[in-house]
């Protein structure tokens, strides 16, 4: 009896940028894969693709917080997608699951490598955003690292992406005055109008730095807990402002993504303010926290079936734009989450 075959198509990672990440560093393959299965192993057909900022920051020349992504092989990823054949009796054709199978349409998985999704009790997307590592990075970052507390003023970066967008929601429901930093007009007025913060900043409106810096002070009077994904001169401006005992949480960085990364700017320039304030900082990686997942889902889990959490979602069509969309991260196009659906 002859085997059937699928085809699976991968988006290959093959040339390091030194700039701004794009098609021309990927290679759109075509291979054939056996739908025959060893026990345990799952074949799943990916739905969404996550497409996050980290990437960029593992095609660096030296190491990060791990090796560099290798070179030739899949783009790695996190993936939503539905079991195809499976010879793990955890799962049937059609579950949803979430895993880490990178840029590619098919893939044969260990079922130990897969997590099987409440289709009930949430959209399935929301496992590579709110109650994924977005969500997890977003929560663990500010209440473990930032310690709200109820009065607290809270400057967010980047507060309309995926974790940003986060970060505010829970820092309002500790209590806290909330201000976001945003690119436009309309993702301020989303900061505000849909998030309910105390103000939002369009950092696109200042061309000079001091104007920005001027404008973070009068909005906020003084900032406990600055969480920063973005770095550069927002970073600058929010800095001189922060209060006695601050704490600034580094999750990202994502001005410098561009070519910054191998050849960093000039080192901080604002050590000084930590030291008279009296300061922390403290860098957070999701993966600090997986072991602790469940602690998140408990709390944030039931605020999202409940609606009580607002989840922004980018969902871009067509698994041929997967390049693209990762591109689009740092030209600010995406509100929230950014997906790829195959």
């Amino acid at each position: 009896m002859q085997t059937a075959t699928i085809l699976n198509r991968q988006w290959i990672y093959k040339k390091r940028p030194t700039g701004r990440v794009g098609s021309e560093h990927y290679e759109l393959r075509e291979t054939e894969l056996r739908s025959e299965l060893a026990v345990n192993e799952v074949l799943i057909e990916a739905r969404y693709f996550s497409v996050d900022p980290y990437m960029r920051i593992q095609q660096a020349e030296r190491n990060t917080w791990e090796a560099p992504h290798p070179l030739g092989i899949v783009q790695r990823g996190g993936v939503v997608g539905q079991v195809v054949n499976s010879q793990s009796a955890a799962f049937v054709p059609g579950d949803w699951v979430v895993t880490f199978s990178g840029w590619q349409t098919h893939a044969v998985c260990h079922a130990g490598e897969l997590q099987k999704l409440n289709t009930e009790a949430a959209s399935v997307t929301t496992a590579l955003g709110v109650l994924g590592m977005p969500g997890r990075t977003a929560w663990f970052g500010l209440m473990d690292a930032g310690s709200p507390k109820p009065g607290d003023v809270v400057v967010v970066s980047g507060a309309a992406g995926a974790v940003g967008s986060l970060v505010v929601q829970f820092a309002k429901r500790a209590g806290c005055r909330v201000y976001g930093i945003a690119g436009g007009a309309d993702k301020c007025r989303f900061l505000v109008d849909n998030l309910r913060l105390d103000g939002a900043i369009d950092y696109r409106a200042f061309s000079a730095p001091a104007e920005l810096s001027a404008e973070i002070l009068r909005q906020t009077g003084g900032v406990d807990i600055y969480f920063d994904n973005v770095g550069g001169r927002i970073t600058d401006a929010v800095i001189p402002h922060i209060k006695k005992r601050a704490r600034i949480i580094i999750c990202g960085a994502i001005s410098q993504y561009d070519g910054g990364l191998d050849n960093p700017e000039q080192g901080p320039r604002f050590l000084h303010h930590i030291l008279f304030q009296r300061a922390t900082i403290q860098g957070i990686l999701a993966r600090d926290y997986t072991h602790r997942m469940d602690e998140m889902l408990a709390v944030v889990a039931p605020w999202v079936k409940n609606g009580e959490i607002y989840f922004a979602e980018t969902i871009v069509d067509g698994f041929e734009k997967l390049p693209d969309a990762l591109n689009s991260l740092f030209e600010g196009k995406n509100l929230g989450k950014l997906l790829v659906r195959a």
